[in-house]
């Protein structure tokens, strides 16, 4: 009940947020919330932890900005685009990866990733470091028109919506206990008879095509896609917007997410306001020193909150009804 209360709460405050704060902003920490959610299907309920995501979010949205720009396909068609060939190459990538396990599982993600990475810097398409700009957020359905914020905000909420409700229904589901029980007891899953590449593997391709579906989205919002996003550092800061959050818990992933890139936008901000209001000048480098003040969060996150910040609550909550119960 108080979990069906909390999403209600969570989907108004959603509804009204364009009207409150900045709609581009918002659609980013939504993308990004997404991107979050599709890398814990993975390591929060597979075990597997892959150092390569970036590569699914990247080129989805070099190949949804080339589809658009170049294809001039309907932005619905797009985003299908950057999705499809996140999926694949999670497919290629997986039937590769999940032959290993551990720190070699991880190792080859990246490696892989990196192939990637080098593959759109040489690519034509993509215009190497500069990026490729002029990306149109178009018309959704050719009669909805997207170049309007507050209406592009509403459909990637739908969109991201959408994609957190299929996670919630892959993990909720017959496939999503056995993953679960790959990650707990791969030995015993295999006892008992279920293939576990194939479940892995499975698995690794819906997290690929759901991190595509959030780099795509994140291309038509923005209108530009660069090589930021098919880099390793992002593989990196998924991570570390998982484990802030909440790794294995369905909303901390969304609430890192938003923590790691609201400092990453709004940190400078911070900093200038409290320097104007304290004197102490120092305050205004504080937007320079985004990266020392995220990993000082990750350092107090793992001294304090060894399950993340969702993690930690769910424990206490649970903590706090089994004492009333005993009692």
């Amino acid at each position: 009940m108080y979990r069906k209360i909390g999403f209600a709460i969570a989907l108004a405050v959603a509804l009204i947020a364009p009207f409150v704060g900045y709609p581009v902003f918002l659609m980013k920490l939504l993308c990004f919330g997404l991107f979050a959610c599709a890398f814990n299907l993975l390591i929060g309920y597979t075990g597997l932890l892959s150092f390569g995501h970036a590569a699914f979010f990247g080129a989805a949205g070099y190949f949804t900005g080339y589809a658009l720009t170049t294809l001039g396909l309907p932005t619905e068609l797009g985003i299908l685009v950057g999705v499809v060939v996140a999926a694949l190459i999670g497919l290629v990538m997986g039937w590769l990866a999940i032959r290993r396990q551990g720190i070699y599982f991880t190792m080859i993600t990246l490696a892989l990733a990196q192939m990637v990475y080098f593959g759109m810097l040489r690519a034509p398409f993509t215009h190497g470091e500069d990026g490729l700009q002029g990306i149109p957020r178009g018309k959704l359905l050719g009669m909805v028109d997207l170049a309007n914020d507050t209406t592009m905000y509403y459909v990637v909420l739908a969109i991201a919506i959408a994609g957190f409700a299929l996670i919630v229904r892959i993990v909720h589901s017959p496939f999503g206990q056995v993953l679960k029980a790959i990650k707990e007891n791969e030995p015993r899953a295999i006892s008992l008879g279920y293939d576990v590449d194939r479940y892995k593997l499975t698995a690794f391709v819906l997290s690929a095509a759901l991190a595509g579906l959030a780099g795509s989205t994140k291309a038509v919002v923005l209108g530009f896609e660069t090589l930021t996003d098919v880099h390793w550092s992002m593989s990196g800061l998924v991570v570390l917007m998982t484990l802030v959050g909440g790794m294995g818990t369905l909303v901390g992933p969304i609430l890192g997410a938003f923590i790691i890139i609201a400092l990453e936008n709004k940190l400078g901000d911070v900093g200038n306001f409290i320097a104007r209001t304290t004197g102490l000048e120092w305050f205004t480098t504080l937007g320079e020193s985004v990266g020392m003040v995220t990993g000082l969060i990750f350092i107090v996150c793992v001294l304090l909150f060894r399950r993340g910040i969702v993690g930690e609550i769910g424990a206490a909550i649970a903590a706090a009804t089994r004492r009333k119960r005993a009692a």
